[in-house]
């Protein structure tokens, strides 16, 4: 079976130039990635938790080699592994955040921009929610804890930088980074 570095290379070829869907096809290929490892079991696979972090983080390292937007390749990969989980039958909130701490420290292992992977971490949590059915501010919240969890592992250079990140983006649920992060309530 191909590791998903493989997949993501050859899917990925067509998309550097930034022609196609990149979200899309990063998302359809660690779903189809997941699901295939989830079902051929054996002794590898422990949780269904631990597939998507390896697919995230193995895809992180596949995107930047293929000279495709982190961004991009991030939301697709978390929103492709969250639904695979789903298929599957696993708990997606537990995945948003095992996907979420293994992008921020494989995005922090190539040198690259912690706090934006994480926005885009969240990002693509929420999308795969909005796809599947679910509790969009729950598994919101679960990435969330997942990309701190992994930014204060690093250092706290990178905590404050995910911080920082997660507060300031528009397109996240603010209640629920502000509830997490100041421990206000709305």
């Amino acid at each position: 079976m191909p590791t998903i570095t493989d997949a993501l290379k050859d899917t990925l070829s067509s998309v550097a130039t930034a022609t196609g869907d990149v979200v899309g096809n990063v998302r359809d290929v660690a779903k189809n990635t997941v699901v295939q490892t989830v079902r051929a079991g054996g002794e590898v696979v422990t949780t269904t938790e631990d597939v998507a972090s390896k697919v995230v983080s193995e895809g992180v390292h596949a995107v930047s080699n293929a000279g495709v937007s982190l961004t991009n390749g991030v939301t697709g990969l978390v929103s492709g592994a969250m639904q695979g989980v789903s298929q599957v039958g696993g708990d997606v909130g537990s995945t948003a955040t095992a996907a979420a701490r293994g992008v921020v420290k494989s995005v922090s292992q190539i040198g690259g921009d912690v706090g934006q992977a994480a926005v885009s971490a969240v990002q693509g949590s929420i999308k795969a929610v909005e796809e599947i059915g679910g509790d969009t501010g729950g598994v919101a919240k679960n990435a969330v804890i997942g990309a701190l969890q992994a930014a204060d592992e690093i250092g706290s250079e990178a905590g404050g930088l995910v911080r920082k990140a997660l507060l300031n983006a528009v397109s996240l649920p603010h209640d629920v980074i502000d509830s997490l992060l100041t421990g206000k309530k709305e």
